[in-house]
């Protein structure tokens, strides 16, 4: 895909300057947002955002505060969702965007699920990649066990055999060149030459305190299912990889049951998370969108 984006930058209310890529397209459509995971970054979207921005759609792909181009946070205490819903409202008032697709993975489905239950209006069709209302115990440990840590390496292929060391078990079929598109997304050339992933490592702070710090009634999750509720009459596709520690199946099931217009994809051989660039899921978000315009 050749579509080209600008790069361009807002700032959030502590005065960070952050990063976004925009891919031109109709404006009287809605845009269409696209949000990361917790420790990747805008790259992740970059064919499937150029795909949809073939097809004439405005794509807005945020580095949110801490990841990619985006400034790192001195409190790392504000690496939290709430900063991140408030760091994305104020990009969307920026742009003067009313109404938006919003195709979310992982963190970024979290975010979209808090933003609903503020402003379902703002939502024409949303795109849940391999999360819900409920995230498996499982999941987050796995998550803690590598959060924030600071590797490096000398070669992008020892950055790519890392993450298959990493994340093997998550993307069992994946050969040589797809962990090698992978650590393109997820690792950058830092100054001095190596090869470091591409966020700050205290976003592993508020995470890993939270867990240490929690009591036995803080420990017991917050119903979500509320939020989940507010995105009932919009059009969606949810997304799962077969292999997750992070969305059940019966997480699944309910969440279907909850969005009556629903299209559930199901992909094999796959973990937390699919790529969005996997055939069936793009047939789906096509259809969605065409279902939108």
């Amino acid at each position: 895909m050749d579509t080209m984006f600008s790069d361009k930058s807002w700032e959030s209310a502590d005065g960070l300057t952050l990063h976004f890529r925009d891919y031109p397209g109709d404006e009287m459509r809605p845009a269409v947002l696209c949000l990361h995971g917790l420790t990747r970054n805008a790259r992740d979207f970059e064919d499937l955002a150029a795909h949809v921005a073939g097809q004439g759609w405005r794509v807005i792909v945020p580095d949110m505060r801490g990841r990619g181009e985006s400034e790192y946070s001195s409190d790392s205490a504000t690496y939290a969702l709430p900063n991140y819903i408030d760091d994305l409202t104020r990009l969307l008032e920026q742009e003067g965007i009313e109404r938006v697709v919003a195709i979310g993975t992982s963190m970024g489905g979290l975010m979209i699920m808090l933003l609903a239950a503020q402003r379902p209006e703002l939502f024409a069709a949303v795109v849940l990649n391999d999360v819900g209302p409920v995230v498996e115990d499982e999941g987050l440990d796995r998550i803690r066990s590598y959060v924030g840590q600071g590797r490096n390496f000398p070669t992008w292929v020892h950055g790519a055999r890392a993450l298959a060391e990493l994340h093997g078990e998550a993307h069992p079929n994946f050969a040589l060149d797809d962990w090698l598109t992978m650590a393109k997304r997820t690792l950058t050339v830092c100054s001095n030459g190596r090869i470091a992933f591409d966020y700050d490592m205290k976003i592993a702070e508020p995470i890993l305190s939270a867990e240490a710090t929690a009591s036995p009634e803080e420990s017991v999750a917050p119903d979500l299912w509320p939020m989940i509720d507010a995105l009932a009459d919009k059009p969606s596709v949810l997304v799962r990889g077969a292999l997750s520690n992070i969305l059940s199946p019966a997480t699944l099931e309910r969440m279907q049951q909850a969005l009556p217009r629903a299209r559930v994809i199901n992909v094999p051989h796959t973990g937390h998370a699919p790529t969005l660039d996997e055939p069936e899921v793009r047939v789906a978000i096509d259809l969605l969108l065409q279902e939108v315009s």
